[in-house]
């Protein structure tokens, strides 16, 4: 039975005989209740329930946890955002892998100065004690994505693609250094039309090794041209290469340029990307990551484009730690999971094949400490700018005009009450 008595009345009521409630017999909480219940109109179990949990403080919302105190230092977080800049914004796993070398090479280069913009040997400790999973907490805040997403121009070549050896997993070509899967990415902003500057991306399956050349178009010409050089510019032997089915590469000029060099020659299977995940990846993290997704079309955009890929080359081959797959195995729950080896960049994974020869082991090595990383990325920041500066506003235009050719979906569809009143007609 009701009481006509509002909820904040009935709590009310409720709190001022809690604390009577608490002190009472078990007789006299009996008689409370009746009290209570004949007042409010609630139950003797509500009643009850009520009584017991007026004196209790009521929880506004979740409690809020204390922030992690920080177990590093304030300067050692801002000289992590200056290295991790320099490096290229890797994530924490491959920052941590990397960190000594990064440091040392920053030292020699007088780009980090003990005594200087925060930075001492205490910081360096703590750089280097840092976990991947404290890195990546501590650099959250100044993540950033890409903008830009572009289109694909893959299209299948039929030409001698019979003739061609299909690539097999697990083939021992792949187990040395000198194998390479290669791709083209196009930089034709959002529309395919005209001629613009393609690049060719290589990357080798053992090591990881990237080699990446901008070129005018996909004519055959320029192809092979970009490929002499990727010949002589790779500092260990070339073996294989293993490429998509399109035209640019699936013809007789590629197939017999890999004849006369001796080169082991594949194709993926047609309409298969994952055949080629490592390419495809290399395209992201290198290509457009890097080279964003405007038009290129130019000599000038084309020449940048070059001079990039020399900087961004050394960065990942010489500096950037990169993981590869090399098994598997089951967790704890019998469910399959990839098995990785451990962190390393190109060049250790290079240096631990033993292909290359003393004299050529001790050139590489004098050229990798002579690497600056905070130039490296001074340098292609100032390029990614003046690209941006000479393509965004083509690119954008052509954007524009694209999205008005769209046609509006809603013009041809007939409002439903129109359409009855015509049916009714």
């Amino acid at each position: 039975m009701g009481s006509g008595l509002s909820m904040r009345a009935r709590h009310e009521i409720t709190k001022k005989f809690a604390k009577q409630y608490q002190a009472a017999t078990k007789k006299d909480k009996g008689k409370l209740l009746d009290e209570v219940c004949s007042i409010t109109g609630w139950s003797r179990d509500n009643a009850r329930r009520q009584l017991k949990g007026a004196l209790k403080p009521r929880r506004v919302g979740a409690r809020k946890r204390k922030p992690r105190p920080l177990k590093y230092s304030h300067d050692a977080l801002k000289v992590l955002q200056r290295v991790w800049a320099y490096a290229g914004g890797i994530s924490g796993k491959y920052l941590a892998a990397t960190m000594e070398l990064q440091l040392m090479l920053l030292e020699t280069h007088g780009e980090l100065v003990p005594g200087k913009g925060r930075y001492s040997h205490q910081v360096a400790d703590e750089l280097l004690a840092m976990s991947p999973a404290t890195i990546d907490r501590y650099l959250a805040p100044v993540r950033q994505k890409d903008p830009l997403r572009g289109i694909t121009t893959t299209t299948p070549g039929p030409l001698l693609r019979n003739s061609i050896t299909i690539r097999k997993a697990g083939d021992e070509i792949e187990q040395v250094p000198g194998f390479f899967e290669g791709d083209t990415v196009a930089h034709c902003g959002p529309v395919l039309k005209g001629e613009f500057c393609r690049t060719v991306d290589l990357t080798d399956m053992h090591t990881g090794w990237t080699y990446t050349r901008s070129i005018r178009n996909n004519a055959h010409l320029h192809i092979r041209d970009a490929l002499d050089r990727f010949i002589t510019e790779v500092p260990f032997e070339v073996t294989g290469v293993d490429f998509d089915n399109g035209s640019e590469f699936i013809n007789y000029d590629v197939i017999g340029w890999a004849a006369e060099l001796d080169i082991y020659f594949t194709r993926s299977r047609p309409y298969k990307k994952n055949d080629q995940a490592t390419i495809e990846s290399k395209n992201n993290q290198i290509v457009r990551r890097y080279g964003f997704y405007w038009r290129y079309d130019t000599l000038p955009q084309l020449k940048l484009l070059n001079d990039l890929w020399q900087v961004v080359n050394d960065r990942h081959n010489y500096l950037t730690p990169t993981k590869k797959p090399i098994g598997w195995a089951t967790d704890s729950k019998g469910r399959r999971k990839r098995v990785y080896d451990d962190l390393a960049t190109p060049f250790d994974r290079l240096l631990k094949s033993g292909a290359l020869t003393p004299e050529k082991t001790a050139e590489l090595t004098a050229y990798r400490d002579s690497l600056n990383p905070a130039h490296i990325a001074r340098e292609i920041d100032r390029i990614q700018q003046r690209l941006t500066y000479l393509a965004a506003k083509k690119t954008r235009a052509l954007e524009a005009a694209e999205l008005a050719k769209t046609p509006d979906a809603k013009a041809g569809v007939k409002p439903a009450q129109q359409a009855g009143r015509k049916r009714a007609v």
